[in-house]
């Protein structure tokens, strides 16, 4: 399956014209001569973006992790690090961060890309960071069955580093714990210890 980077958002495409007229007024009600050089080309440059930044509207979730292989696999695997980049669906600034992923197969495993383009999937529309956690664990044990998943998500987001309370540096980690690991304290912490390395 085709990377989500391949993937553009059709409706904004679809669209572009109204957008670009509507991005164009928004300029002026701000303040903002459109006709200036620097903006000429703003209002397709932020379609094209759409395009891209909303791709995750373009393809199911579930669908990203594609074929899941029969494995006798029964311990932690962990893909961390994930770096993603999202709208905040309040403010539609921009939120990003990492994810890590956790998981205790029961048989099936997933290929490793697939973890990432998962949170591609997810975060590549406008979200909440909750959100992303809870998606991402709840898809994990729809299509995986695993014995246990553990999500964390770490986000800085700008509406609130650089606007409103103006605290630039703070991070939200928000966490989603399914299956096993919500008994097993040992898992648990396994999995923390692992992400802080």
């Amino acid at each position: 399956m085709a990377g989500l980077k391949d993937y553009v958002n059709k409706q904004v495409g679809e669209n572009h014209e109204k957008i670009e007229h509507h991005v164009r007024e928004i300029l002026k009600l701000i303040g903002e001569d459109v006709e200036r050089e620097g903006l000429l080309d703003t209002p397709a440059r932020v379609t094209r973006m759409y395009e891209e930044i909303f791709a995750g509207y373009e393809v199911d979730p579930r669908d990203v992790l594609g074929v899941t292989f029969e494995e006798n696999h029964e311990e932690l695997v962990i893909v961390k690090d994930i770096v993603y980049y999202s709208q905040c669906e309040h403010h539609m600034a921009p939120f990003f961060g990492k994810v890590h992923i956790g998981y205790i197969p029961s048989g099936r495993i997933a290929g490793l890309s697939k973890l990432a383009r998962l949170v591609e999937a997810v975060t590549r529309r406008l979200q909440v960071q909750e959100r992303i956690t809870s998606q991402i664990a709840d898809i994990m044990e729809e299509v995986l069955n695993p014995q246990g998943v553990m999500v964390v998500v770490e986000g800085e987001h700008l509406c609130m580093c650089a606007r409103g309370v103006k605290k630039p540096g703070s991070k939200t980690v928000t966490s989603a714990v399914r299956g096993s690991f919500r008994k097993d304290a040992a898992s648990r912490a396994e999995f923390l210890s692992l992400i802080k390395e």
